[in-house]
C-alpha cells in the first residue's frame, strides 16, 4: 500500500489504477463501463451495463448490469441475482431496490448508497429477464410469449456469452440466487448448467451453491399456505379460515383456473381477499403502504417524496420507477438502445408468460441439484403473505426425506448484532431452510443489515450463528 502523502511513487500508482479502469481492466468490455449514474455518490469499484444477444437471428438480447465487489473484487465470487414476477427486472428490484450499491433518492433524481450492499461480499450480476421484461427486448414480437424452458435456455446462453464478455470470471465461484418466481428461473437455470456441465469436455460452470428467498416451489402447497397466513396473524376470522380450510381443496390447484375450485371454495378465498383489502402491503403485512398518486405528482414537482415506514422507504418503486425513465440514466447504462415504445416498468406490459408453468413442481429440480453436492438454502421473510414460510418450510423438511437427510443443525435461533435474526435448520450439510424476522417478501428491502448477514454466510460456506456472541460478519 502506497502510504506516503506526496511523491512521484503514489503519484503514479493512482494514474496506473485510473489507466486500468478506463481502459477495461481484466479484459471487461470497455464499452459496457459505467462512468458515472446521474446524481450517483462516489464509490471505489467499477460498474458495466449493456446487453448480450442471445438470438442474433431474431434480435433477442438481453439487458444486465454488473457491479463489482466494494473490496477485493478479484478473489471475491460472482452472483447471479434474478427477481421473479414472472416478467419483473432484476435491475429494478435487486440492483435498484434491494440488495445493490445504490437506492434512488426520494427525489427521483439522485441515487444514494445502500450500506447493506451484497457486493461487500460477492460480485454482483443482474439480468433483466427474460426478453420483454425492462431493457431486454427482441425484434421476434412473438418471442415475449414466454415461458420457464425458454427463459432457463435464454439465461443459459446469457452466461456463456457474458463469460465471453468477462473472461476472468469463467473459472470463479458462481452463486445463483433470487426470490420469488425465481423458485422457479434460479433452479431450472441451475439444472441447465448442469447439463452442459455433464456433455462439456471443456468449460464446466463453477457452481457453489443456490439460495432463493420466499420462492415459489409447489404451488399446491404455497397457496393454502398464504390463507393460513392470514387467519395465524388475525387478518382473518375464523369462520373465513374455517370455510378455506374445509371447501377448498388445493391438492389439485392450477393457477388461474377458476374452474378448479367448488363454489363455496371461491367464495371464501374471495370473502378473505376482501377483508384483508387494498390497504394492507400483501408482501409486508406489517408495512405501511405508499400512494402512488400522491408521489408521482411530488417527483413531477422536484418535491422529496420520500415515505418512510419501520425505517424502510415504501415509496422506492415509484422513484425508481421516475430514475429509470430518465434519458440521461438510460444513456450513463448504455440501456434502451433500440428506443423501445414503451417506458421503463418495473414489471412487464408486453411479456406474455405461460401461466401454466407455475404449476410446475421445482423439488426435483432441487433434489437433482443437491445431489450433485451444491448447497441449497431456502430462506424467507417472517412478514410475506405471499409465499409465506409456513409452505416453503414443509415443502424443503420433505425434501429433505425424501433425499434421506437427516437434521444437522436443529431448528433454533440465529443471531445477527446480539439479536435474533430468525429461525433456521440444516439438512444433511446441504440443505438449509432460514427465516429472516421482522423481513418481507423481499427479504433484503425490508431488512438490510439481516440479509446481508445472511447472505454473507452462505458464500462463506457457514451457518448462521447460534450465539449472541458477535460474528466476524457483523
Amino acid at each position: 500500500m502506497c502510504r506516503r502523502r506526496s511523491g512521484s511513487g503514489c503519484w503514479l500508482v493512482g494514474i496506473l489504477i485510473l489507466v486500468v479502469r478506463v481502459l477495461g481492466g481484466d479484459g471487461y468490455p470497455l464499452e459496457d463501463l459505467v462512468v458515472n449514474l446521474p446524481g450517483q455518490p462516489k464509490v471505489d469499484f467499477s460498474q458495466y451495463a449493456g446487453y448480450v444477444d442471445v438470438d442474433s437471428n431474431h434480435g433477442r438480447s438481453l439487458f444486465y448490469y454488473f457491479v463489482e465487489a466494494a473490496l477485493d473484487s478479484h478473489n471475491k465470487p460472482l452472483t447471479l441475482w434474478l427477481n421473479g414476477g414472472p416478467g419483473c427486472s432484476s435491475v429494478g428490484g435487486g440492483a435498484f431496490t434491494e440488495l445493490g450499491p445504490f437506492f434512488p433518492k426520494g427525489d427521483g433524481r439522485g441515487l444514494r448508497r445502500n450500506s447493506k450492499s451484497w457486493n461487500k461480499a460477492s460480485n454482483l450480476l443482474f439480468v433483466e429477464s427474460p426478453a420483454g421484461v425492462g431493457w431486454s427486448y427482441s425484434n421476434i414480437s412473438s418471442d415475449y410469449n414466454a415461458g420457464d424452458a425458454s427463459t432457463a435456455n435464454d439465461m443459459y446462453l446469457f452466461m456463456l456469452k457474458w463469460y465471453e464478455k468477462f473472461p476472468s470470471f469463467r473459472s470463479r465461484e458462481l452463486f445463483l440466487t433470487g426470490e420469488s418466481y425465481a423458485g422457479h428461473y434460479i433452479p431450472q437455470l441451475t439444472n441447465a448448467l448442469l447439463d452442459h456441465n455433464a456433455r462439456s469436455t471443456g468449460f464446466k460452470f463453477n457452481i457453489k451453491g443456490v439460495a432463493i428467498g420466499n420462492p415459489l416451489l409447489r404451488l399446491d402447497r404455497d397457496i393454502p399456505s398464504t390463507y393460513e397466513y392470514f387467519w395465524s396473524h388475525g387478518m382473518i376470522s375464523d369462520e373465513v379460515g374455517l370455510a378455506i380450510m374445509n371447501d377448498c381443496d388445493f391438492d389439485d390447484y392450477v393457477y388461474e383456473d377458476p374452474h378448479n375450485v367448488s363454489r363455496s371454495c371461491a367464495n371464501a378465498i374471495r370473502e378473505a381477499n376482501a377483508i384483508v383489502g387494498d390497504y394492507v402491503n400483501n408482501y409486508d403485512v406489517i408495512l405501511d403502504v405508499c400512494y402512488p398518486s400522491i408521489v408521482e405528482q411530488e417527483l413531477r414537482l422536484k418535491k422529496v417524496a420520500t415515505k418512510i415506514s419501520v425505517g424502510v422507504d415504501v415509496c422506492m418503486s415509484y422513484e425508481r420507477r421516475f430514475y429509470f425513465n430518465l434519458p440521461e440514466v438510460q444513456k450513463a447504462l448504455h440501456a434502451n438502445r433500440t428506443k423501445l415504445p414503451h417506458s421503463w416498468s418495473m414489471c412487464s406490459q408486453v411479456l406474455n408468460y405461460n401461466e401454466t408453468d407455475g404449476n410446475i413442481n421445482i423439488l426435483p429440480i432441487l433434489k437433482r441439484i443437491v445431489q450433485n453436492h451444491i448447497p441449497v438454502w431456502i430462506f424467507s421473510g417472517d412478514q410475506d403473505s405471499v409465499v409465506p414460510l409456513l409452505g416453503s418450510r414443509t415443502l424443503i423438511r420433505e425434501l429433505a426425506h425424501e433425499l434421506h437427510f437427516k437434521v444437522t443443525a436443529p431448528y433454533g435461533a440465529w443471531f445477527h448484532k446480539g439479536q435474533v435474526g430468525g429461525w433456521v435448520t440444516e439438512y444433511g450439510k446441504l440443505l438449509t431452510f432460514a427465516t429472516v424476522r421482522g423481513a418481507a417478501h423481499m427479504v433484503p428491502y425490508s431488512q438490510p443489515s439481516r440479509a446481508l448477514h445472511l447472505f454473507t454466510s452462505f458464500v462463506r460456506g457457514r451457518r448462521l450463528p447460534n450465539t449472541t456472541r458477535p460474528s466476524i460478519d457483523d
